[in-house]
């Protein structure tokens, strides 16, 4: 099952050793190289991820007949692209390590999820070292600036002609930053929100100093590259301290144990326990045929990290990311208000994210240009409402598109 392909990209991103290749691989279940050393990734590898979020068809009290997205119990799991990007060191943007490669692959993400190492068991090179003995937000600070100052060297190679032209009149500031910065996937409301955080004035931007255009790009990162923190290896006892400040200095941060929610997923895929993804607890299946270790494992994973912590995090992580960082909107649309199947009697057969905002015609044209060139209206099936195309959708809403083609 892939992802549709209007959907979000999630980066995977952190420094060597951290635990971010055993995340992605929990996440995705697809195999890849994870070791004690630096550049484990050495090529950026993709999967699907799911999101979780409770499926409409108990609310209608109807069968459903996923199609594009996985019901289980009652949880429906919608597809999302992840991409595991290769470790970052100091110096990436000036190509040291792996830099070029892994701001390549930054450059195509729509958000970042920061796996960090909050046990403070790795140095800033991602060695081991003694744990506690590194302090995490010194790689929290770090990989912002990376992506900084990378930004910054793009932007710097022609900022004086830039500057000159937007001062001149011949364009505006905002569409000269658009073009300049499109390759980033950056848009231009982006940039209009930077610069209204950033204070600049932008009737003279040939005026700005350089620690003005630091400071401009340093917003537009936040807000063009919005990043979550995954606190990982809440299983060692020096990372709550370390996860209490991060979160104290403002960041969006998700205690997570990825090495927890892989022996997780894979014990479930062996047949061993009943375990989707997020859940707050395992089920030993009764047939299941478990030597001590693994029933050990399994016990200790229960007690540490499920009981205290409510789940191992990485489904929350990846759940935050998507519904709060990037803001993103589940919907159902359907052809028959009754049945609330499609033309072939499928039941909820589709979930569809868009960001919020969307409007029901925008959905339309989401799901078929044909759709919304002949749109006439929708009909919001939870109030038995009929909507104009400036109805803006909501998490979870079940729509009926009504056109003109659908009509004739």
């Amino acid at each position: 099952m892939s992802a549709p392909s209007y959907s979000k990209k999630l980066g995977i991103v952190g420094k060597p050793n951290t635990g971010k290749s055993t995340f992605f691989s929990a996440a995705t279940l697809i195999p890849v190289d994870i070791g004690n050393y630096p550049f484990t990734t050495i090529k950026p590898n993709r999967g699907i991820g799911y999101l979780r979020t409770p499926c409409v068809h108990t609310e209608f009290n109807v069968e459903d007949n996923p199609r594009n997205s996985l019901c289980l119990d009652g949880i429906r799991l919608v597809p999302v692209e992840l991409i595991d990007v290769a470790g970052l060191v100091p110096g990436a943007w000036e190509g040291r390590g792996l830099g070029n490669q892994f701001l390549d692959e930054v450059r195509k993400a729509d958000a970042l999820l920061h796996v960090v190492d909050a046990s403070g068991s790795t140095d800033c090179e991602g060695t081991m070292c003694k744990k506690g003995s590194h302090d995490p937000m010194e790689d929290v600070k770090f990989l912002e600036n990376e992506i900084t100052m990378w930004m910054n060297q793009i932007l710097k190679k022609d900022w004086s002609k830039l500057a000159r032209t937007a001062g001149s009149g011949k364009d505006d500031l905002i569409s000269l930053l658009e073009a300049r910065l499109t390759g980033l996937s950056i848009k231009r409301y982006h940039i209009i929100e930077s610069i209204r955080k950033s204070d600049l004035n932008m009737d003279k931007p040939e005026h700005w100093s350089d620690q003005d255009i630091i400071h401009f790009l340093d917003i537009l990162r936040s807000v063009s590259k919005p990043t979550l923190i995954a606190a990982n290896k809440i299983d060692l006892p020096t990372s709550e301290d370390n996860i209490e400040r991060m979160k104290e200095s403002g960041y969006t941060v998700v205690p997570c144990s990825a090495e927890a929610e892989l022996a997780l997923r894979r014990a479930g895929e062996k047949g061993l326990i009943d375990y989707t993804p997020g859940d707050c607890k395992l089920t030993t299946k009764n047939d299941a045929k478990l030597n001590d270790a693994q029933k050990k494992a399994l016990d200790a994973i229960q007690e540490h990290i499920l009981y205290k912590f409510g789940s191992t995090g990485v489904q929350e992580a990846i759940n935050t990311a998507f519904f709060e960082l990037l803001q993103m909107v589940a919907v159902y649309p359907v052809e028959d208000c009754e049945h609330l199947s499609d033309h072939k009697g499928r039941v909820l057969p589709d979930v569809y994210l868009v960001p919020y905002g969307t409007t029901a015609r925008q959905l339309a044209y989401i799901i078929h240009t044909e759709l919304g060139d002949s749109f006439i209206h929708a009909i919001d099936i939870r109030g038995r409402n009929r909507v104009g195309e400036d109805y803006v959708l909501k998490n979870r809403d079940v729509i009926s598109i009504v056109s003109a083609k659908k009509r004739g």
